[in-house]
């Protein structure tokens, strides 16, 4: 069965066209507030147009009156520009028996140089003086089999032989998101969606109906991006019911049901807080061996936790990045993470991120320091105001939606280990704004050339 709203295969076409510049042909649109340019596409922006005009190019960005507002990075990025061809048995379908012996690409900015190495070498790449920052979430086994009840289900004749599955048909759901704790709610994508109304109800376990089940829900919201609010009937112990129950949630390109070894693959080592639908896969390669090689060289480790959620993997399907928006992701910068973490920042010594979910984190904090919440979203404490004026980490709680694309200014992050990421996807993206977008497809061409493993239980890059 596939998540049609998560599948998010890997596509021949190519697009690498420059639009670093203006096109001498391209159009001005004006409206009340803003100039937004039109390159032949579609009309970047959310403000309605009152005239076009043809302008020279020198003239196309600069404010004709009133409250000024400009494009987000200052620049139109097209999606189809993050595109590149993938030979489909490059896909890594499973992980290898040494998780230190995935191969690494180490991509250096300042000379382009490309050096084909292994992850056991990953230590001695490191400065004496780095800060090597890990996200310590821990996968849910969020994905759970059930049946619905068949209670908003429009009935089919009683001689139509489809009507029991009909009626009772299997359901799949991810959970992406907690939301309430008794009783139990969470964020959810459902399939099939469009059969599952406000209402229904679906069970899980035993035999999966109403006199005989472990688990029971009901939809009763919707989401903005397609998903369902499910509220769950109240149990003893829930997470020891989902353990029980629930499957690791491995991503549509992984052309496998799960196995029991994936519980232990799919996790981090050094994994803690429940929460993610998806590994943070950059620290799937480290070994306690690789861990003890770090400490002995004096590099200190520090650890903050981003719950993966739709945020990470939800696929563009706009044509212009600046339009996509991303859904929110429960993150925790502690007090004492944010001390050491500022300290380096003070004495300019390099942050290491571990993942383009920790980048994602460190960004986030350095922008807003938000009302302290835990993970369902109550408010607790305050942190100092909405946002420093000289972007220092302090402790902070909540959820971040922060869109990491080309033009993006960093201020936090360094060097960052990452692993390679889906065509056309908000993770290239962020990579491709921190190494430059010419020099991560080259890198990606190179890689797909050498013939690298691909995704989640692939290999990676160091970029620095």
């Amino acid at each position: 069965m596939r998540w049609k709203g998560l599948d998010c295969y890997p596509t021949a076409g190519n697009d690498f066209r420059k639009r670093e510049g203006i096109n001498p042909r391209g159009r001005a649109y004006v409206s009340s507030s803003k100039i937004i340019y039109h390159g032949g596409h579609r009309v970047f922006g959310f403000f309605r147009v009152f005239s076009v005009i043809s302008v020279p190019p020198w003239l196309i960005f600069i404010p004709i009156g009133g409250r000024q507002e400009t494009l987000r990075h200052n620049r139109c990025v097209l999606v189809s520009d993050f595109d590149y061809r993938l030979p489909q048995e490059l896909i890594a379908q499973g992980p290898l028996s040494d998780r230190a012996a995935a191969r690494l690409l180490q991509l250096n900015r300042s000379d382009e140089r490309l050096d084909d190495l292994v992850f056991r070498d990953f230590p001695q790449l490191l400065r004496p003086d780095d800060l090597l920052v890990f996200n310590n979430t821990k996968v849910l086994p969020a994905r759970l089999f059930g049946h619905r009840s068949g209670s908003r289900a429009q009935p089919l004749s009683t001689h139509n032989p489809a009507t029991k599955d009909f009626l009772r048909g299997r359901v799949e759901v991810l959970l992406t998101k907690q939301l309430a704790a008794d009783p139990p709610e969470w964020e959810a994508l459902v399939h099939p969606g469009r059969k599952l109304g406000l209402g229904e109800r679906i069970y899980f376990g035993g035999d999966a109906d109403e006199s005989s089940h472990e688990l029971a829900a009901e939809i009763v919201g919707r989401g903005t991006f397609g998903e369902r609010r499910l509220s769950f009937d109240p149990v003893d112990d829930f997470f020891g019911v989902l353990n029980r129950l629930g499957h690791i949630p491995l991503p549509p390109y992984i052309d496998r049901p799960d196995t029991p070894s994936d519980r232990e693959s799919y996790q981090t080592i050094y994994a803690k807080p429940l929460g993610s639908v998806a590994a943070p896969t950059a620290g799937l390669h480290f070994t306690p061996e690789i861990l003890e090689r770090i400490h002995e060289r004096g590099i200190e480790t520090v650890e903050i936790t981003l719950h993966v959620g739709l945020g990470t993997f939800q696929p563009v399907r706009e044509e212009v990045a600046e339009e996509h928006k991303l859904h929110r992701e429960w993150y925790e910068i502690s007090a004492e993470a944010a001390q050491r973490i500022q300290r380096a920042r003070d004495a300019g010594r390099r942050i290491v991120a571990v993942g383009t979910t920790t980048v994602r984190a460190l960004e986030f904090a350095a922008r807003t320091s938000p009302p302290r919440q835990n993970q369902l979203g109550a408010s607790s404490e305050l942190v100092a105001g909405w946002g420093t004026p000289d972007g220092r980490i302090t402790a902070q709680s909540g959820e971040a939606d922060i869109f990491i694309y080309p033009g993006f200014e960093f201020r936090v992050v360094g060097a960052m280990l990452t692993n390679f990421h889906l065509p056309k996807s908000t993770l290239l993206m962020l990579v491709a704004a921190f190494a430059g977008r010419e020099r991560i497809l080259q890198a990606y061409e190179h890689a797909v050339h050498q013939q690298y493993r691909f995704y989640s239980y692939g290999d990676c890059m160091f970029v620095e």
